[in-house]
């Protein structure tokens, strides 16, 4: 069976499970990050007694719930315990396959941009692999360093900031832009795990140790445990975004994409903080503020206005007044497009090289070449603004054959 048809069938199934699980994950970490926000000091004897430090009263799906949180440990370990850590390891795990089966599989043709940076594919896949395990030493290293001391949260904050920007100025100069705004998010995301994995987990595990063998429970494992759960949740929505992007061509195919990429994923983590620290707000009944939101979507708003395309010229307004000939579409797409689609090798089953079968794919065309930029695959035939421009008179005029 032809491997590319096997590929797809890996890239589609390590892609449903991957969003399957991420939705696990994201939502329980969402969730109690709100809980941990929300919780009130209990007012009820017994539950003081019992050591319960906050509770909560929800209603959800025609019932009640009353969630408690024990500082440090409950005085007795209960029969019945929950672990939440699969989540974490399934979406990494999935994540990591399907990087394999897209990106390291095929690194010549989606780690390696010539254009960028032009080294061997299996030079670029060592160094993807850097990446994922140099920011994960060195968020690591900045967090035990300074996280527990007075102030450390921002002197952290800062110094993962100064290393995402670093990071992605990098990966851009490395690698496909596509690859290189994955990448950056790919890191983010090992990080989130090995926080799980390396300190959350682990220092559970030591509570419940101490529990079992009598002794007096640590209170630093808690601390901990929570300030990389904090951490991780405001890596959510950077992360995403950076996984999302590779369905837009004009996000990571300029110039400056570096600078796009970490404007992006900034504008996520301040409206992110935002809802943060909604929930504190409310719960100590303070004014909700809104400015980390509207930082954050000011920040967006501003990447689009620069993004945006520069007006025709009087030129390109007189040339797209006329009607384009099907021999012009047809000499870009000889020129730009059938490297790939043609009567031999027809990638994603699309060939070109007829009139009948332009005309059968126009729509497909338009989309991918036109409006998502994301074909030729990194620009790897260097087809021009010009020359998509005369693809998108064509086919907004009808796709006419003459």
């Amino acid at each position: 069976m032809d491997t590319t048809y096997l590929l797809d069938w890996a890239n589609l199934l390590l892609r449903w499970a991957h969003v399957i699980v991420a939705i696990a994950w994201i939502g329980s970490s969402f969730y109690f990050v709100f809980l941990d926000n929300s919780l009130t000091p209990p007012t009820a004897p017994d539950l003081k007694s019992k050591g319960v430090d906050g509770e909560l009263w929800a209603v959800h799906g025609g019932g009640f719930y009353h969630p408690q949180k024990y500082m440090v440990a409950p005085k007795a370990l209960p029969e019945h315990l929950h672990w939440f850590y699969w989540e974490s390891y399934s979406t990494w795990l999935t994540g990591f396959g399907l990087f394999t089966a897209l990106y390291l599989f095929n690194a010549g043709s989606f780690l390696v941009d010539k254009s960028v940076h032009d080294w061997a594919p299996a030079t670029a896949i060592a160094a993807a692999l850097g990446f994922l395990a140099a920011f994960w030493f060195v968020y690591d290293a900045i967090c035990r360093a300074f996280g527990q001391r007075a102030g450390g949260d921002r002197i952290v904050a800062a110094g993962v900031l100064v290393f995402v920007i670093a990071a992605a100025w990098l990966a851009c100069q490395l690698f496909a832009g596509r690859a290189a705004f994955l990448l950056v998010g790919a890191m983010l995301a090992t990080a989130m795990s090995a926080n799980v994995f390396f300190w959350i987990i682990p220092g559970q595990r030591t509570v419940i140790a101490q529990m079992k063998a009598g002794q007096a429970v640590d209170p630093v494992h808690g601390q901990r445990a929570k300030q990389r759960s904090v951490h991780n949740t405001y890596f959510t929505l950077p992360v995403l975004v950076a996984m999302l992007s590779n369905h837009y061509g004009w996000l990571y195919q300029g110039q400056h994409n570096w600078l796009v990429l970490v404007l992006l994923m900034l504008a996520g983590a301040l409206i992110r903080h935002s809802f943060v620290a909604r929930h504190k707000a409310l719960v100590q009944g303070k004014r909700v503020p809104w400015e980390h939101a509207v930082a954050g979507t000011a920040v967006l708003i501003g990447l689009a206005v620069w993004l945006a395309p520069a007006p025709p010229s009087a030129a390109a307004r007189a040339a797209a007044a006329k009607p384009v000939r099907f021999a012009d579409v047809k000499a870009v797409i000889d020129q730009r497009c059938t490297l790939c689609h043609n009567a031999t090798l027809q990638q994603k089953g699309v060939a070109l090289h007829t009139p009948e079968l332009v005309k059968q794919h126009a729509q497909q065309l338009y989309q991918q070449a036109v409006l998502l930029k994301l074909m030729p695959l990194n620009n790897a035939t260097q087809i021009t603004d010009d020359e998509r421009a005369v693809l998108k008179r064509w086919y907004e005029a009808g796709a006419p054959l003459n």
